[in-house]
């Protein structure tokens, strides 16, 4: 199979996939909002897949744990940050966003403080409004040279009921890749207050050149030791239907209160998802560049667009991840910008107000498809605003 011709992609060849970011929506409207790609999955990883389903090779998995994934995650950490992590401290659970939940409901009390750093990936709202959880929100700040963290206004903020930190890092829907400076400050105030860090890593493998990711729990001892690091194959290697996620402890103590839940009670692990995510971690490698490369491009080509055919949005260009954070005021529409050029432009993109209060004049578009689609997107806003 080789490396992916990825400037293929039509609205015809996908409109057949049964997920649900082709599915949702009719056949007309050009789908770019939920955050997953179009591209074809890495070679090592169709091989594997296709290799078990010829054998018929379907069934129920040994003991997760010991199918090797946590081994495999430590030497990927290793090898691509730097980073040292006990195979003994890895979970495994179905998906980042069941660990966020777990969490939650296992290292803190009910009605307790949990920082949110907003706009962020509705989930992480969710799982504190489903817990019972008081949201603790430390907005970022909006600056011209892009979004931060207010440390002044999070150190505010924490009361003595606070107990969590939801970190998304890198950050969606923003797209910043948090650097060292920074991650240190943030690393100070959470063993100054106490606090429990859920860093949530999985856009880790999606850094743009000039970035890099830094592990949260990398910085030192203190850190880790409060950190809860999850992450996962799936989103950089585009198998999200496939289920696997993991989550690193950086101490024994937060690693048995959160088996308070039980493992069954946490679903199980499919054989395909084990397998698949080996094969990506340890193969998928030159698939990953390929792809990362493409993407710049991507980004590139949208910001482009944008700035010629709607000049007037502010979208600062993504340090990581697929998606673009737009600011929308200035179109000064009287409705959500997503449902404006949902109705007039047929094209599909992730609602603002989703990603916290405020936000109702943003959206988000979700750039991982071909050049050609990229573009079709942007002429369909274009065109809704009669351009």
């Amino acid at each position: 199979m080789g490396l992916p011709n990825l400037d293929g992609l039509t609205m015809e060849s996908l409109a057949g996939r049964r997920g649900e970011k082709w599915s949702t929506y009719s056949a007309e409207i050009l789908p770019a909002w939920v955050a997953e790609m179009d591209f074809p999955v890495a070679e090592p990883v169709h091989r594997v897949l296709t290799s078990m389903v010829e054998r018929h090779d379907v069934g129920y998995p040994r003991d997760a744990l010991d199918e090797g994934v946590p081994e495999v995650f430590a030497e990927r950490m290793q090898q691509r940050f730097g980073w040292k992590v006990d195979p003994e401290r890895v979970e495994l659970l179905s998906d980042v966003v069941q660990g966020m939940y777990l969490a939650v409901e296992t290292l803190t009390e009910p009605g307790s403080g949990v920082v949110i750093q907003t706009p962020i990936y509705p989930p992480f709202l969710d799982a504190a409004i489903d817990n019972r959880r008081e949201i603790v929100e430390n907005r970022l700040c909006h600056e011209p040279g892009g979004y931060s963290i207010d440390f002044d206004a999070l150190e505010r903020g924490i009361g003595p009921r606070t107990e969590m930190l939801l970190f998304c890092h890198p950050h969606n829907p923003t797209g910043r890749a948090f650097d060292r400076d920074e991650l240190q400050t943030l690393a100070e105030i959470v063993v100054r207050h106490g606090l429990v860090v859920l860093s949530d890593e999985i856009h880790a493998d999606l850094v743009y050149a000039g970035r890099k990711h830094i592990p949260l729990a990398s910085l030192g001892p203190e850190i880790a030791a409060r950190t809860i690091t999850l992450t996962s194959a799936t989103k950089a290697f585009n198998i999200p239907g496939l289920r696997l996620a993991v989550a690193h402890f950086g101490s024994r103590e937060l690693q048995e209160k959160f088996r308070r839940i039980p493992t069954h009670a946490r679903g199980g692990i499919g054989l395909l998802g084990i397998h698949a995510t080996i094969a990506a971690w340890r193969d998928g490698q030159p698939w990953l560049d390929h792809v990362r490369d493409y993407l710049e491009a991507r980004r590139n080509q949208l910001h482009s667009l944008l700035e010629a055919r709607v000049p007037e949005v502010i979208f600062r260009v993504p340090e990581a991840t697929y998606l673009a954070w737009v600011d929308c005021r200035a179109l000064e529409l009287a409705t959500d910008p997503a449902a404006f050029f949902l109705a007039r432009g047929r094209v599909a993109f992730s609602p603002g107000p989703n990603f916290g209060e405020g936000y109702s004049s943003y959206l988000r578009i979700n750039f991982a498809t071909s050049a050609t689609l990229v573009g079709e997107a942007v002429e369909r806003m274009a065109r809704a605003l009669g351009r």
